[in-house]
């Protein structure tokens, strides 16, 4: 056999065995309760025209409090670690990389100059000189 509380019924949610006196006051706290909510939201409501008022007044615009908090963000950003650290390893790269383009360049550049100096080229050279000289009498 299972006991089971008077005033709880099965389900346990507390709800149902209530007297008639009991459910009337909670009726009317609930109503004194909304009522309340209701007269907070309308002193939030007041307060919140009023601090949009001193701040117009004072030239604060909803676009400058953005700039302010992005500017704000922005250095927090700068000033955390990994911001730092990313910043240095992005450095260090595009140092490296800028290095092994130079170095591209001038490999580039030297071999060029080595083709340019071989026989075969100058060979080839002359044989276009030759077919330019050839077009022009003909």
């Amino acid at each position: 056999m299972i006991d089971v509380p008077v005033d709880t019924p099965a389900g346990g949610d507390g709800v149902g065995v209530l007297s008639e006196v009991e459910t009337e006051e909670l009726k009317s706290e609930l109503i004194k309760v909304e009522d309340e909510i209701a007269t907070l939201r309308q002193v939030l409501a007041a307060k919140e025209k009023h601090a949009a008022e001193i701040k117009r007044k004072l030239g604060l615009t909803t676009f400058n409090e953005l700039k302010q908090n992005l500017s704000k963000g922005w250095q927090d950003v700068q000033a955390s670690n990994a911001y730092k650290k990313t910043q240095a390893t992005l450095s260090t790269a595009g140092s490296k990389t800028s290095s092994a383009i130079s170095s591209v360049g001038s490999v580039l550049s030297r071999t060029l100059g080595e083709i340019k100096e071989s026989p075969t080229f100058k060979s080839f050279e002359e044989s276009v000189g030759n077919l330019k000289l050839f077009n022009s009498k003909t």
